[in-house]
């Protein structure tokens, strides 16, 4: 019934639906009810062990029989700079004072790796269906050997040049991120915020500039959306926001609220919170500091003096310092159990094909 199956086929789903893989915010569980729903569960990898990674992926297979996606960053590692570190801690200052933490205390880098051989070794060991990579793709020799593990390679672009380029230099399925998606910008190709497309807009001009299937990202979270994209040409849709109030998630109360508070005007690209451009909810610091700037340091260590802000406020039940990633359509998500969203999605977005 679904217009364009290449993405079924190819990953043997029920549903065209990719669950986004949204660090910090869910772990295994999320994954296996999306599964069970029908669609393509994610588990994120950037900021686990692999022993971490190994744990959750045995514990999905355990509790379902379906393809998993292992999501990984694929960024160049910059080195904390003690300058840039140092200001961006005096840039913060007043916010210490005000919550009485020691800035001369120590503090917990902040952890953002990119895939390097302890994962891909892990991939050869775990052979998921689905290995997905945001910032670009591996080295060659990496990807190589993640694809003769048997995984199906997903990437995520932003402009079109970032898709011609994936497409050229390995990738089996293309995600068409637009700007209003939630979460860090797979920019790699780019560093302009400011000319970063939007999902329809960008959508159909990767599917006329690809021959791979294409993976809408960004702004959909019902049955409209999904219809839309595959109107545009789209072989499947990534969801995100849209499951982030679902009793799966590992979000907290408070930011559970901030989310169901959330309007199409909550949301706004910032870099403050990690040193890369992402999109989430507003918060004291975005709004007072950013959401862009200067002063920043380079991904991912301005989260680190961030970390210490965010322990204290959290501790009063506040968001002040706390990276909740949203898409623009965060005022469409709901609180339904995860399997039964994928399916309601899935209906959906079918039931308003079936009306064109």
């Amino acid at each position: 019934m679904w217009p364009d199956r290449r993405l079924i086929d190819l990953l043997k789903l029920e549903a065209p639906i990719v669950q986004a893989p949204m660090a910090g915010a869910h772990d295994q569980a999320l994954a296996i009810a999306v599964a069970k729903g029908g669609g393509l569960g994610s588990l994120p990898c950037a900021m686990i062990s692999a022993d971490k990674a190994r744990e959750q992926v045995q514990v999905f297979r355990q509790q379902v029989s379906a393809p998993v996606n292992l999501n990984y960053f694929c960024h160049t590692p910059v080195e904390a700079d003690a300058a840039s570190e140092a200001r961006w801690k005096k840039r913060l200052g007043a916010y210490y004072t005000e919550h009485g933490v020691d800035p001369a205390a120590p503090i917990n880098a902040a952890n953002r790796a990119p895939f390097d051989e302890a994962m891909c070794a892990l991939v050869e060991e775990l052979k998921p269906e689905v290995v997905s990579f945001h910032f670009g793709l591996p080295a060659p020799a990496l990807l190589k050997r993640v694809k003769a593990a048997g995984a199906v390679v997903l990437a995520s672009a932003t402009i079109v040049r970032e898709a011609v380029w994936l497409e050229q230099n390995g990738a089996d399925v293309i995600i068409a991120q637009g700007a209003d998606g939630g979460g860090h910008r797979g920019m790699f190709l780019t560093d302009d915020i400011a000319t970063q497309p939007g999902t329809m807009s960008l959508l159909p001009q990767v599917v006329d500039a690809v021959k791979l299937p294409v993976i809408a990202a960004g702004g959909i979270a019902d049955g409209r959306g999904i219809a839309a994209a595959f109107a545009l040409g789209a072989s499947g849709v990534q969801i995100g926001t849209a499951y982030l109030r679902t009793p799966e998630s590992t979000l907290g109360a408070p930011n559970r609220a901030a989310l169901k508070a959330a309007s199409d005007e909550t949301t706004v690209i910032t870099n403050v919170m990690t040193g890369r451009p992402a999109r989430g909810v507003i918060n004291r610091v975005m709004r007072e500091v950013g959401p862009v700037s200067p002063d920043a340091p380079a991904f991912p260590h301005a989260a680190t003096a961030l970390g210490p802000l965010k322990a204290a406020a959290e501790k009063g039940g506040k968001t002040d310092f706390t990276n909740l990633w949203a898409g623009q359509a965060v005022h469409l998500g709901g609180e339904l159990p995860a399997t039964e969203l994928t399916r309601k999605l899935a209906k959906d977005g079918l039931a308003r094909m079936a009306a064109f």
